[in-house]
């Protein structure tokens, strides 16, 4: 590559300056986007094979087919490799991040260049660079809003950044410059290596925003910067490919008919019952019926409706253009408003007062108590609560119009609000609104219903449609983020566990035996490696308690046996001992030379423990377990033990509770600063006692144990949310108050 092409930068960066701390903020940060590049750098790299293999079929002559298949050879030896030189290419971009001035520098230097400079650089290059920058100015137009916020954010937390010299590890010339660094070790010609950066293009910097928003959002979340908006023309048409889907998981309400008519027999009597406790209380209060007196004019029924259809959509009246979540929600006294109304009406030609019959008393309290138990609700993301208080009015204009709102569950605006409330839950409060499609998505639903309703209940049933469909979209994109995260992650903590078991396998038998250095060194180094395969393959292979007997056997043959018998058991077990530890230490690629040296040592030290031939030295190899002293009555606990005991027992509750939380259930978790953030359990892996949790973009949020779970649960850190329909849960609450009063 030609130094104008403004690549090698960031090698000469890395090594002209040492490596730097980390700041604690960016540690979270550099993790993810370390391993969400790798996941995407699979993908790019599988479709490359993919490319490669469909040129090489349709191949005019045996050499071009030759050409793409050393390709396709060339490139899977070396993909590990390269993949993992990338990542580490990454993650040095955070502990040494570029300055923007040597990246300015290079454009700047890229712009000038003539004819007469360009004729000195290689067509291969030019052409490679020519899709470099054009990938790099794309994905900087494209995600313009989330890299200048990303900019601003770091150059607060790295010590030695500043306005004028601003730091972003994940700017695209970055990652891209990262990667033509990893791909230097592949001997591929021009046309292979621009299928390699095309794929690049299509799978890792197209979607980078969705790593851009969760550093951005995990920035906010440690209260960097958490007011900052990009308004921005680009900013506002950034989309995200991957960007995550809203909370909870949809449910067909129509699942059949027959479901549909049951639980509006329900809900139909649960209305009823509401309507005959506020019955019993007017008459408790010595209220005597409407139609019984005679000097009121009973409005209800068509009359009602059309009177409030002259009220404005918000009691004061206010425009609702701009921004409709602004301020704290608040709660209207409906009653009074309409109470308000009659007023104004004034009496009848007979002199008669106008007044509401009780069917209509009813359903409006019941509307203000549904609004109460909705701003109450904790369930309710706060944008979201603040959005769904703007629908009060409209939603009093329903009822009265359409008394089936309580009745049926298939109510068109009564779905609408379980929809805008089932897609907030996942909402937390560092998100960022103006540029979230869900905020923007429930936003528009809200401003239209205040707009344009004009009584007619089908404009509910039109949003309903269009939002359940947005959510069905949405729901796919995040799906497949969350599907990959999960892969992911159970295939990281099983490796996890892999090594944990290996290691202490290894380091208990070790512990027991007095060995030479060239053995342990063969068993920690070189045959750790084969039992972690063999653990992680064992499903299938079933090899792991095989490598575990070759360590048994190994540490036998190293100790002098004086019996005759285990002598030629010795001479038996040998052959085979070595021949097992030179194929598995082969099947790892484990050096080669080295593996010749450290075989020979250990045929060595087999030797001498055949020729040795006193069983004092065995005897001395293998130290005398130390007495055990059982105490039978248990009366000599140590304090930490007693402690554990009463730790064990105050959390056993909360440990069933942890139990009873689903896949799928939305949780908030509440830090010790007073930030919270909401985000949903998405696998529980058993072997490693592991609870694993996304946010609404499917991307991975935090990991923890049973117990761990069990004591955030009990500090009050940790709250899991309900996720039953809104209106179903608002009911059986206002049942609920209802029936303590009368009692």
């Amino acid at each position: 590559m030609n130094k104008q092409s403004g690549i090698h930068y960031l090698r000469e960066h890395r090594e002209a300056g040492s490596s730097n701390p980390v700041p604690a903020q960016v540690v979270r940060i550099r993790d993810t986007v370390v391993a969400g590049l790798g996941d995407l750098l699979q993908g790019a790299f599988d479709a490359v094979d993919d490319s490669l293999f469909e040129l090489a079929n349709n191949a005019r002559s045996n050499n071009e087919q030759n050409r793409y298949f050393e390709a396709m050879r060339e490139i899977r030896i070396k993909r590990k490799g390269v993949e993992r030189h990338f990542q580490n290419a990454v993650a040095q971009l955070f502990a040494n991040p570029p300055r923007s001035g040597v990246v300015a520098a290079d454009e700047s230097l890229s712009t000038q260049t003539n004819s007469d400079s360009l004729s000195l650089v290689g067509d291969d290059d030019l052409e490679e660079q020519v899709a470099l920058n054009a990938m790099i100015t794309k994905s900087k137009v494209h995600f313009q809003g989330p890299l200048l916020q990303l900019q601003t954010r770091f150059s607060v937390v790295y010590p030695d950044a500043s306005e004028e010299s601003p730091v972003n590890p994940m700017t695209p010339e970055h990652l891209c410059s990262a990667f033509v660094e990893a791909i230097q070790a592949l001997e591929i010609q021009i046309r292979e290596r621009l299928i390699l950066l095309k794929q690049f293009d299509r799978y890792v910097v197209s979607n980078l925003g969705m790593l851009l928003d969760e550093a951005n959002r995990i920035l906010i979340q440690a209260g960097v910067i958490p007011n900052f908006r990009y308004h921005g023309k680009a900013g506002k048409q950034h989309e995200s490919p991957a960007q995550g889907a809203p909370a909870g998981q949809t449910a067909d309400e129509t699942a059949s008919s027959a479901a549909v008519d049951q639980q509006g027999h329900h809900e139909g009597a649960m209305f009823e019952q509401i309507r005959q406790m506020l019955a019993r209380q007017r008459a408790n209060a010595g209220i005597p019926p409407r139609t019984s007196d005679p000097n009121v004019h009973v409005v209800g029924g068509a009359e009602l409706a059309n009177l409030l259809g002259s009220l404005p959509q918000q009691p004061s009246g206010e425009q609702v253009s701009g921004n409709l979540s602004a301020g704290e929600p608040v709660m209207v006294d409906l009653y009074q408003v309409v109470q308000q109304l009659l007023a104004q009406t004034g009496t009848t030609s007979d002199g008669k007062k106008p007044a509401l019959n009780e069917m209509d008393e009813d359903l409006i309290n019941l509307v203000s108590m549904l609004f109460e138990f909705i701003l109450d609700d904790y369930n309710l993301s706060a944008p979201v609560q603040v959005l769904i208080s703007r629908l009060q009015i409209p939603i009093l204009k329903v009822v009265i119009k359409d008394k089936t709102f309580f009745s049926k569950t298939t109510h068109p605006a009564r779905r609408l609000l379980n929809s805008l409330a089932r897609a907030g839950i996942g909402w937390s409060e560092s998100d960022e609104k103006t540029r979230d499609k869900l905020y923007e998505q429930i936003h528009a639903v809200v401003a239209r219903i205040l707009n344009e309703f004009d009584g007619d209940v089908t404009l509910f049933e039109t949003l309903g449609e269009e939002f359940e469909q947005f959510l069905a979209r949405e729901n796919r994109k995040s799906s497949l983020v969350e599907q990959r995260t999960r892969e992911s992650e159970r295939g990281r903590i099983k490796s996890q566990k892999a090594q944990e078991t290996v290691d202490q396998l290894l380091q208990k038998k070790l512990a027991r035996y007095k060995l030479q250095e060239p053995v342990r060194n063969i068993l920690l180094n070189g045959w750790s490696r084969v039992m972690f395969l063999a653990y992680l393959r064992d499903d299938v292979e079933h090899r792991w308690l095989q490598t575990v007997r070759v360590v048994d056997d190994l540490i036998w043959c190293l100790h002098p046996h004086q019996d005759d018998e285990e002598r030629d058991q010795w001479v038996r077990v040998v052959p085979g001992l070595l021949k097992s530890l030179r194929a598995g230490l082969e099947e790892v690629s484990y050096n080669s030379s080295k593996l010749d040296e450290m075989m020979s040592d250990l045929k060595h030290e087999l030797t001498e423990a055949f020729r040795a031939n006193a069983l004092a030295e065995a005897m001395e190899d293998a130290p005398a377990p130390e007495p055990e002293y059982e105490d039978p009555v248990g009366h000599h606990q140590t304090a930490i033990q007693r402690q554990q005991e009463l730790e064990d027992a105050a959390i056993a509750e909360y440990v069933a509770q942890i139990d009873a939380i689903e896949i799928g259930n939305w949780v908030e978790f509440n830090l010790v600063n007073g930030a919270s953030f909401r985000c949903k359990l998405s696998a529980i892996i058993e072997e490693a006692d592991c609870f694993v949790f996304v946010n609404r973009m499917g991307l991975k949020v935090i990991e923890k144990s049973r117990t761990d779970l069990a004591h955030e649960m009990r500090r009050g850190r940790l709250t899991v949310l309900e996720q039953g329909a809104l209106i179903d849960r608002a009911l059986d609450a206002v049942v609920g108050s209802l029936r303590s009063k009368a009692g």
